[in-house]
């Protein structure tokens, strides 16, 4: 099977990139135009890359959760988890960091790359505070470049299409993971139990 091994192959098979716009779009900093799409995304996904490799991990909040404080930096709130700390702790050993903005509805994504640094400054924290619970840190980015992509992938996918949805039940829940798992360690689990009272449990712990 024949691989592209080479950035020269590469181009030869992709050319050059499609019209002048898609390079004018690319910028260091965060304009107006793309501030109004920052703060009106409730999810984003935030990569990462560490000692243990890369990871993508999803972040969410009422919009406007991010906060661009400037044009060459941008804020993101850490809520309460599961204390893996995947993405921090990539951060604290490589702060190269990029997210994507998704708006629901909306075709466009935005798209920024820089340097993070976990804040945990206590005012900070609890400017981020929802329902009486500050932010547990602070993620904090340097913007190094910042562009939209066109709504081709979403519109491929049918993300916002509701035609496209399926039944949450046509896959493994939640509980039937964590059971399958804890099995897999001598562990028993009941995941239908957990199921029926995750509801609740997330209303407790969201923030």
């Amino acid at each position: 099977m024949q691989k592209i091994n080479s950035i020269e192959m590469l181009e030869a098979i992709y050319h050059a990139p499609v019209g002048e716009r898609s390079i004018w779009k690319q910028i260091d900093h965060v304009n107006e135009l793309y501030r109004k799409f920052i703060e009106a995304s409730p999810f984003l996904i935030l990569a990462t890359c560490g000692e243990m490799g890369v990871d993508c991990s999803p972040r969410g909040d009422p919009p406007g959760f991010v906060r661009v404080v400037s044009p060459d930096y941008i804020q993101i709130p850490d809520r309460k988890g599961n204390n893996r700390l995947d993405s921090m702790r990539n951060v604290i050993v490589n702060p190269d960091v990029g997210v994507i903005f998704l708006i629901p509805n909306v075709g466009e994504t935005i798209r920024i790359s820089g340097k993070a640094e976990i804040l945990i400054d206590s005012e900070l924290c609890n400017s981020f505070a929802i329902n009486n619970k500050p932010a547990s840190s602070v993620l904090s980015i340097k913007v190094d470049k910042v562009y939209y992509q066109c709504q081709k992938a979403l519109a491929r996918s049918k993300l916002w299409d509701p035609k496209s949805y399926i039944e949450r039940g046509d896959l493994p829940s939640a509980g039937q993971m964590a059971q399958y798992f804890s099995a897999q360690h001598g562990i028993e689990f009941d995941g239908q139990t957990y199921d029926e009272a995750y509801p609740e449990h997330m209303k407790q712990t969201i923030y």
